[in-house]
């Protein structure tokens, strides 16, 4: 039994280094993840995809993040808008042809396993991870709309996984950066959280954990290497029977305690089917090697490593890899349904107005929003001005950190102050100096409850979702969404 058929992985940049190569295949590393900084441009991709499904071999689980909204890795695809941007539509047909259209461009460059939908329900407006990736904090209509994504998807040939049992979406720490406690019961959790995961166990793929403490349910390990979540919960309880796959292992929350490949060996001894220690060619080379001297000496149980391989391997022939076509006509047609399910997001908060036609616009908005290792980065205030200044006389203000924003001396004059949300993060919770006459929360919903202003939420900042903001903007369409429920 070879270490590898439990591992998704990773590579350093844009092309598949010839030592990786050689690592995967003394293991049989059977998966790999792409992100962001290994996409150059179409053209790359698909030779890249090429070499890897060349060394990975006919079982390959090809996968990425493309949730939509500000989680998308393939930049040159048209961008879907975010769970939240589909649960404030409230259309279970819409979000149906958002997967399956998000799906079609990812199966024309060879990936079989896309991880996503998030299940996660939102509750915590202080979230700093989730926010606009969950379709909603009411759990019967999240899970509504999450699995009519997920069977638009999978229609398409790529496999979805739902994450991140059992819920991420009441934490106020980022696993990213710190391990997160969620300290419920388990029938509150059962009444909220686990509800999506609870109806997506006997129709989604796969599964993956989430690196929080639930101490209620295990007071030691979070979910991620806990037996009593991954298997007594979840395999037994649930009677889900499909892979479950561990969140990325070089996260803080579990890299900072464990290390990965001592974490692998956990999390796959806790239920996990296959894991993801992503990072250098050491790591990976160390993660491997602990992971099959676990098998080898028999510290990993071989029947139940058994019944993990013939999961993946079920997967995988359900859902095989393989190069397909993109046209241009199919493109344009998967762009013009975003931009319409961006537009019927667009969410009014406290009867916002668009500018009159010839105002002048000053334009706040903060000039280079980053990304956060789980989000890509924000539309820069120099974009925004742009885009802005073919229809209106901008003025524009760029602050280097949000928290500037509220200090700033703005001029009540005949310019219209527009003050736009470009980051994630969200606006200390008092100090504003000056009012400004609208503000568009162009990424975390939750930032429209931090200013003294009638809003305009779309949940995102790619250029479909600005194309919606801007026909709002000049009056050609209204906004129709429904409020995320901490925000009504």
């Amino acid at each position: 039994m070879d270490a590898g058929r439990f591992v998704i992985t990773g590579l350093p940049g844009t092309e598949l280094p010839a030592d990786l190569a050689a690592l995967w295949r003394r293991y049989r590393v059977g998966g790999v993840i792409l992100f962001r900084h290994n996409v150059a441009g179409p053209e790359q991709l698909r030779r890249l995809v090429a070499d890897l499904l060349e060394v990975l071999g006919p079982e390959a689980l090809i996968s990425v993040d493309q949730e939509g909204g500000a989680v998308l890795r393939l930049p040159f695809l048209p961008s879907p808008p975010p769970g939240m941007s589909l649960g404030a539509a409230d259309d279970p047909e819409l979000a149906h042809a958002v997967g399956a259209a998000t799906a079609r461009g990812l199966a024309a460059y060879g990936f079989n396993l896309n991880f996503a939908p998030a299940l996660d329900l939102n509750t915590n407006p202080q979230n700093p991870v989730i926010a606009e990736r969950s379709f909603g904090a009411d759990p019967e209509r999240a899970s509504t709309l999450a699995l009519a994504w997920h069977e638009g998807h999978v229609r398409r040939g790529v496999a979805t996984t739902g994450k991140h049992f059992p819920g991420h979406g009441d934490t106020t720490v980022d696993s990213h950066l710190g391990l997160p406690v969620v300290k419920k019961s388990l029938a509150e959790l059962r009444k909220l959280e686990l509800v999506p995961f609870v109806r997506a166990a006997g129709r989604i793929p796969a599964l993956m954990t989430a690196h929080i403490v639930y101490p209620e349910l295990d007071g030691e390990l979070p979910a991620t290497l806990s037996r009593r979540i991954l298997t007594g919960l979840l395999r037994e309880e649930m009677g889900y029977d499909g892979v479950v796959v561990s969140d990325a292992l070089n996260m803080r929350a579990i890299a900072d305690r464990w290390g990965a490949p001592e974490a692998a060996v956990r999390s796959l001894a806790a239920g996990a089917d296959l894991v993801m220690p992503l990072g250098s060619l050491e790591l990976q080379a160390a993660t491997l090697a602990r992971i099959q001297a676990a098998l080898d000496t028999g510290e990993l149980d071989r029947g139940q490593m058994e019944a993990s391989e013939g999961r993946v391997a079920r997967l995988a022939r359900a859902f095989p890899a393989g190069l397909g076509s993109y046209n241009e006509a199919r493109l344009t047609a998967d762009r013009r349904l975003f931009v319409e399910a961006w537009t019927r997001g667009l969410t009014a908060i406290g009867d916002p107005a668009p500018p009159p036609e010839d105002a002048c616009l000053r334009v706040v908005a903060q000039a280079r929003p980053g990304g956060d290792g789980v989000s890509e980065a924000g539309a820069s205030g120099a974009e925004l001005a742009r885009l802005l200044g073919g229809y209106w006389r901008v003025e524009p203000i760029f602050v280097g950190d949000i928290a500037e924003v509220l200090g700033l001396e703005v001029a009540t004059d005949d310019c219209f102050n527009l003050l736009i949300s470009n980051s994630r993060r969200l606006y200390p919770a008092a100090g504003w100096r000056w009012r400004p006459d609208l503000h568009v929360a162009l990424w975390n919903p939750f930032a429209a409850a931090r200013v003294p202003a009638p809003a305009l939420v779309s949940y995102g900042f790619r250029a479909e979702a600005l194309e919606a903001v801007l026909a709002w903007l000049r009056g050609e369409v209204e906004a129709g969404g429904r409020l995320p429920a901490p925000l009504r």
